[in-house]
């Protein structure tokens, strides 16, 4: 792996990918104090998630064409300098809405950060060096959920909340300066399409609107929830249309014809959502129900991410001792395991029993976000590259926006489920975390629909083999 030409290049999106991802997971354990920062309740804190992951999954469909249309170095060092610098104004927000606007334009930054250098990598990666590619793209991202539960804990007990987005401000420098110098400039291709502003307009509106509506649904009265809902439902099945009939589309789905990309986008979908939603329940139950500190709940959440890094070692011989589907297979049910010994510990609960519990919930999602990253571009020939990489980004960020929404309605309607089936022995608090991880594990099992499907060899042609 040492002398993959390419590693470089990789190292430097997997470093924007940190910085994301670091931004993305270390809010959950700040969620209470912001709430009382602002005056509001932790849980419609997800708002601020929200909006941030939304942003990502409306914007990213654009990369591709901006990266085609302004070069990818012009597109990846602008989305640093935004990204960074809106880290800046999400410091200093003074009130929730205006940290929710902050927080749509560092997620217009996001949006065009890593797909875009993440294409960079894959239009230079031959189809035998992909998993060694996805590998380095993936290893240092995966240092930032292991680091921000702690230095979230840590800036919110002895410092503010606020240090959590000014922590990007020397990492951005860093980025930009390397991309600067790492990142060529390269021909940009003549007669390019011009941008689907319909499929735009019809995608972004329906992914919003989808999004909002399971933000709200459980806040009161559903008929305007219910309505936002079916609109952006609708909204999308007009985009679907669309996009199938268009010469240029904005997302190319004739993808979805690969069998092995069609499975680990959908597939992953529902897996990547049941994954999502976790990282925002932990906190908030350790600290509301089980009356932790948010540096304590910081730490203890650490483990579910020690067993997302700890198992990366393994998970190279394990695809190639089982194979793709074998893999994706039992990631899920072992991810589900966990999501119901999550729902049954207790503040009184012992550490010694919680935290294996927490590490293996992360083995198995790392086991299966590394099964699916591979998997997914196995098939994909190098002129779909872009067109594949723009949809499973998208899918991706996706995934991570209903995650976060789905953990909140789940645990806003659960109300009354946890009455009847938990005696909370006076602490009532506890019953819909639970209500809300039994909810997860079910769900979770839905990808193993797509998984099933899949043929006994698929990926063969990118499997690792033995040295």
């Amino acid at each position: 792996m040492s002398g993959w030409p390419g590693r470089g290049l990789a190292l430097l999106v997997a470093g924007t990918f940190f910085m994301e991802n670091l931004d993305g997971t270390i809010i959950a354990n700040a969620a209470p104090r912001i709430a009382e920062s602002f005056g509001t309740a932790a849980v419609d804190v997800n708002v601020v998630m929200t909006a941030y992951l939304i942003t990502l999954a409306v914007g990213i469909p654009a990369s591709g064409w901006l990266a085609e249309r302004w070069g990818a170095r012009t597109v990846f060092c602008s989305a640093i300098a935004i990204f960074t610098l809106s880290s800046g104004l999400c410091a200093i927000s003074v009130s929730l809405p205006m940290l929710t606007v902050m927080r749509v334009l560092q997620g217009l930054g996001g949006a065009m950060m890593v797909p875009v250098g993440r294409l960079v990598v894959l239009r230079a990666t031959d189809r035998r060096d992909l998993v060694i590619a996805i590998a380095y793209l993936t290893w240092p991202g995966l240092l930032a959920p292991v680091l921000a539960p702690a230095l979230g804990g840590l800036f919110v007990t002895y410092a503010s909340w606020r240090w959590i987005f000014l922590v990007n401000l020397p990492l951005g420098a860093v980025c930009m300066v390397s991309a600067l110098r790492m990142v060529r400039a390269g021909a940009r291709p003549a007669g390019r399409a011009r941008l689907d502003w319909a499929g735009f307009a019809l995608t972004g509106a329906g992914l919003a609107a989808v999004i909002l509506g399971m933000e709200r649904l459980g806040d009161g009265a559903p008929a305007l929830p219910s309505l936002i809902l079916a609109v952006g439902f609708g909204l999308l099945a007009v985009a679907v249309i669309h996009l199938r009939r268009t010469a240029h589309p904005l997302l190319d789905l004739g993808t979805l014809r690969i069998r092995t990309y069609r499975a680990t986008t959908l597939g992953g979908l529902i897996f990547r959502t049941m994954v999502s939603a976790a990282p925002f329940l932990l906190p908030l139950m350790f600290q509301v129900a089980f009356g932790w500190s948010p540096l304590r709940a910081g730490i203890v959440v650490i483990a579910v991410f020690v067993g997302n890094v700890g198992i990366k070692p393994l998970t190279t011989p394990l695809m190639r001792r089982f194979g793709f589907r074998p893999v994706l297979l039992a990631s899920t049910a072992g991810l589900s395991a966990t999501f119901v010994g999550c729902a049954l510990v207790s503040g009184s609960t012992p550490l010694w029993i919680t935290v294996p519990v927490l590490v293996a919930s992360g083995i198995f999602r790392s086991t299966g976000f590394t099964a699916y990253n591979t998997l997914q571009f196995a098939d994909v020939g190098r002129e779909q590259m872009s067109a594949a990489n723009t949809l499973a980004a998208t899918g991706q960020q996706l995934a991570a926006g209903l995650g976060v929404a789905v953990g909140a309605l789940i645990l806003r309607l659960s109300g009354p489920a946890a009455s009847a089936l938990f005696d909370d022995s006076g602490n009532g608090a506890v019953g819909p975390y639970r209500v809300a991880f039994l909810v997860l594990a079910v769900l979770s099992c839905a990808s193993c629909v797509e998984a099933l499907r899949l043929d006994p060899d698929a990926g063969s042609a990118i499997r690792p083999t033995a040295a």
